[in-house]
């Protein structure tokens, strides 16, 4: 295998101008302070993955997205699959049932799926029927480039010309009465392109980043002298000025430095304390409808890792992450939705580098207290050559909008999922499936 850098992955690790400019004024706030698309699957409809909300307030959505391409198969491991080791023979994550595992195996979930022994902190999750899993899942646009997946993804559409995100047409087709300046917030520097679209959207990687230092009367001189500059200005940047002077005014009540939560502490990584600002988010009631976390480093060409290593470091980043959140929002769980994707999965067959090259399908996860959980979701299309997509891929048999469109429906209170995923329209049982 030549291990250099493929293109796709130079082009990932550079940001392009198009991407660069298009969220940059979205950033304003923070820099001041297989084929054609597939049809619903027959089995969707029958075993739908959330229940029906009651009551006119939807849930908080919790978008989590893992940038780099993950390695679904290794998360969500496929040990009911003869094929899965046959192609992964250093790679595979050893059966449940593999006495001769040393460093540890598949935690099972219903004796065909089971997960990475680095995940083991989203088991106790699973069985409480508050987490579930959808396996070959994800965007029926057959590319392998890290940022055109990504993009199609977050716009939740195939190539049409509309560059305003999924999330951002959903909080516009949906008067929740809602005029909190952080409706939409994105943990970090820069918003996703998700959120990218005429609903304003917040950009912070901390709440106390957004506490003006010093007496009381010297922080009010400050913010009406900082009013008064941007007042005198008529353009774009005024926009975001008002944004960030709403969103001062509102994190400023919001006590950081005293923060208990319940249940585990969280970690000291990015990951962790992203997941806490959403949890003190929703816990302080500032009318958060939808919030955006990043984890990147997916990308594993070359030394994966099977139950240790690169990849599997990651997983237990991500299972803390959403085990602390989760445990720190006992009242709250029961409206906060969770869901985790990425751009695409990762080959079947590992590389003679020990990593896996850039693949189709993928897994996602769904985690919160009104979802139908403790269970897999997935029409398994199998691991033999004559059932892989592409070059030697997982097959996708359930197009990553379908669960989307389920949560949306039913947790969000939102029937235009036609306007949200444009060439989709909506089933009789409220589920987003390919326009004929």
């Amino acid at each position: 295998m030549n291990t250099k850098t493929c293109t796709h992955c130079q082009e990932y690790s550079e940001v392009s101008r198009r991407t660069f400019l298009g969220r940059s004024f979205q950033s304003a706030a923070g820099l001041l302070l297989g084929n054609s698309l597939v049809a619903l699957p027959s089995w969707l409809p029958r075993i739908t993955l959330a229940d029906p909300l009651k009551g006119p307030a939807g849930d908080t959505l919790v978008c989590i997205f893992l940038r780099g391409g993950a390695d679904g198969l290794n998360m969500v491991v496929p040990h009911g699959d003869d094929q899965y080791y046959a192609r992964r023979p250093y790679l595979g994550i050893p059966r449940p049932d593999d006495n001769k595992a040393k460093n540890g195996r598949t935690l099972d979930l219903d004796g065909f799926f089971g997960l990475h022994p680095a995940l083991a902190d989203l088991h106790p999750i699973y069985n409480a029927g508050h987490m579930a899993f959808v396996h070959a899942t994800g965007s029926p646009d057959e590319t392998r480039s890290h940022f055109e997946a990504m993009d199609l993804m977050e716009r939740g559409a195939a190539e049409n010309g509309d560059y305003t995100g999924w999330l951002s047409r959903h909080l516009a087709t949906l008067d929740t009465g809602n005029n909190s300046a952080l409706r939409a917030v994105g943990i970090g520097d820069m918003l996703p392109a998700s959120l990218t679209g005429a609903v304003s959207a917040t950009a912070l990687q901390s709440i106390a980043d957004y506490h003006l230092a010093g007496p009381a009367e010297r922080v009010g001189e400050m913010t009406a002298l900082l009013n008064a500059l941007y007042n005198q200005r008529n353009d774009l940047l005024t926009g975001a000025a008002a944004q960030t002077f709403a969103s001062i005014d509102v994190l400023s009540r919001i006590e950081t430095e005293r923060y208990q939560a319940n249940g585990r502490a969280y970690a000291e990584n990015e990951f962790s304390q992203a997941m806490r600002v959403v949890a003190q988010l929703i816990k302080a009631d500032v009318g958060v409808e939808v919030a955006c976390v990043d984890l990147g480093g997916w990308d594993t060409h070359v030394a994966q890792g099977n139950v240790e290593g690169a990849q599997a470091n990651l997983m237990r980043q991500l299972a803390a992450g959403l085990a602390a959140f989760y445990e720190d929002l006992p009242d709250q769980i029961t409206n906060v939705t969770v869901v985790v994707m990425s751009e695409f999965g990762r080959r079947v067959q590992e590389n003679g580098g020990l990593g896996t090259d850039h693949g189709h399908g993928n897994m996602m996860m769904v985690m919160g207290g009104g979802i139908n959980g403790g269970q897999v979701f997935a029409q398994w299309p199998g691991l033999h050559d004559e059932q892989l997509a592409g070059p030697g891929d997982l097959a996708i048999t359930t197009d990553y909008r379908d669960v989307l469109g389920d949560i949306i429906a039913k947790r969000l209170n939102n029937p235009q999922l036609a306007d949200i995923f444009p060439g989709y329209v909506v089933n009789e049982m409220g589920v987003a499936r390919v326009r004929p």
